[in-house]
């Protein structure tokens, strides 16, 4: 095994489908589940708040347990191929069931949406786990894996994409005034598709970077050189503020366009066009998806040229204090609120790239230093920081509209509509500036990660000829 593992460009694609397939959902849940939740399914955002974080305490358990059973897997398929294929339908499933309204009470809604997102971030974890962490044994290079990583977000994005532009048109054309209906009916649709995009992974990607060979399994010691491993305690970090911003920001977006720029004619050379809300949130989300690809697509170049740390670390911060912007807009200002939208998203492409890069570093880092490896564990510990992230931002928007008087469907005060603006604006940039700030101290430099890479494959050719 040598660090000069090429992929086959069709591997590269094949692997990468299935953030498509992750993000038919993910991106769902960050930028339409709280005003489905209060406008289309009918409860309150305080009781979304509390179910987004009491559902955590579960998945502090369920999440490094996916882990360990991923580790403690082998098969003739791998460690982590079988449980893509395995969970691919169900992940569906779950979700079309998710967006389903039931004709319940609230308290009943309530009940049901609370089981319905809890075995959504179980089916989740169960296929998103084994996912990642098949990134970190697809090469023993970790140039290689960035490349991956690179195809694997342009992928992402595609997904969000799709999202972005098709959701509210789908959601319209299913239900046809029925926006209950609509939504079921759009997310079985997805869900076909995410299904069929995990199979494709599943059948063209192949695991190359084995545990060492004298290697007995053991949740403790993994879980102890975990929380010793100082680059993955600082990328989870960072990982908690990014979605926390992350999922701020994107969740605020309906709310901001349907109550605070509504519906206008804009000036666009010469001629008046009409936009409505849905127009306007689906045309800012995706000229947001498309520049986010063009950075993604440019990440390892950037990674190159300043290192991964110093490219997430900064490009993270500048992106979140470009949100304060959306405070001060009035919704007049379309030029200014398209083209804050197309750099900051542009910032966050290489960001989201080189993320899940840095964990699969991480898993050599711990190889490198205790001669164990634990990629399921590190990776499912990676995704409860990604949820944990997820949870508190989508928290915070729910206390905070309650805070400021917001109500369902009806026109909002002018309490109400500060409350909205900051959701755009200085949450999402205090919180993705605290995680730049922690990835400066994280130590992988390019340098470093060379000279862990050499070493590893060393190590791994002494003990194949030490057995042989």
């Amino acid at each position: 095994m040598t660090n000069s593992v090429q992929l086959s460009l069709k591997e590269k694609i094949g692997y990468s489908v299935g953030d498509t397939a992750s993000n038919l959902f993910f991106q769902t849940f960050i930028v339409f589940l709280p005003i489905f939740y209060t406008d289309v399914f009918g409860i309150s955002a305080a009781a979304i708040s509390t179910m987004f974080l009491v559902t955590r305490i579960w998945d502090a358990v369920n999440d490094p347990i996916m882990g360990m059973i991923a580790d403690s897997t082998n098969t003739k398929r791998g460690k982590f191929r079988p449980f893509i294929l395995w969970m691919a339908v169900p992940y569906g499933v779950i979700g079309m069931l998710m967006f389903t309204t039931p004709d319940f009470s609230e308290n009943g809604k309530i009940i049901y949406a609370y089981l319905t997102y809890t075995l959504m971030m179980m089916a989740y974890t169960a296929v998103n786990v084994p996912y990642s962490s098949l990134m970190g044994v697809i090469s023993p290079s970790s140039e290689q894996r960035t490349v991956v990583s690179s195809f694997r977000f342009i992928a992402a994005f595609v997904g969000q994409l799709i999202v972005v532009t098709t959701t509210l048109k789908l959601v319209e054309l299913f239900g046809d005034g029925d926006n209950q209906l609509g939504w079921q009916m759009a997310m079985g649709l997805f869900a076909v598709i995410a299904s069929i995009l995990f199979v494709i992974t599943y059948s063209t990607t192949k695991e190359r970077v084995p545990a060492p060979k004298t290697q007995k399994n053991s949740f403790k010691k993994d879980v102890k050189d975990l929380f010793k491993n100082r680059p993955w305690l600082l990328i989870a970090g960072a990982t908690i503020f990014q979605l926390t911003a992350l999922v701020v920001r994107g969740g605020s977006i309906s709310f901001y366009f349907k109550y605070f720029i509504q519906d206008q004619q804009i000036n666009l050379f010469g001629s008046l066009i009409a936009l409505s809300i849905e127009s306007f949130t689906s045309s800012f989300l995706m000229i947001g998806s498309l520049a986010t690809v063009a950075g993604a697509v440019l990440a390892k170049w950037f990674s190159k040229v300043i290192g991964k740390k110093n490219t997430f670390a900064w490009f993270l911060s500048v992106s979140s204090l470009l949100n304060i912007l959306y405070f001060f807009f009035e919704p007049t200002n379309v030029y200014l609120i398209y083209l804050s939208q197309i750099v900051l998203s542009f910032l966050l492409g290489p960001v989201a790239v080189l993320q899940w890069a840095m964990y699969t570093d991480t898993a050599d880092y711990s190889e490198w230093k205790n001669n164990r490896r634990s990629t399921g564990l590190i990776m499912s510990a990676s995704l409860f920081a990604l949820k944990l992230g997820v949870s508190f931002g989508g928290a915070i928007i729910g206390w905070t509209l309650a805070y400021y008087g917001f109500e369902a469907n009806v026109e909002q005060s002018a309490e109400s509509i500060i409350g909205i603006k900051l959701l755009m604006s200085y949450i999402p940039a205090v919180a993705g500036v605290l995680g730049g700030a922690i990835m400066i101290f994280y130590p992988l430099n390019n340098s470093k990660l060379l000279e862990i890479e050499n070493e590893l494959i060393s190590r791994r050719k002494e003990v194949e000829v030490n057995l042989t």
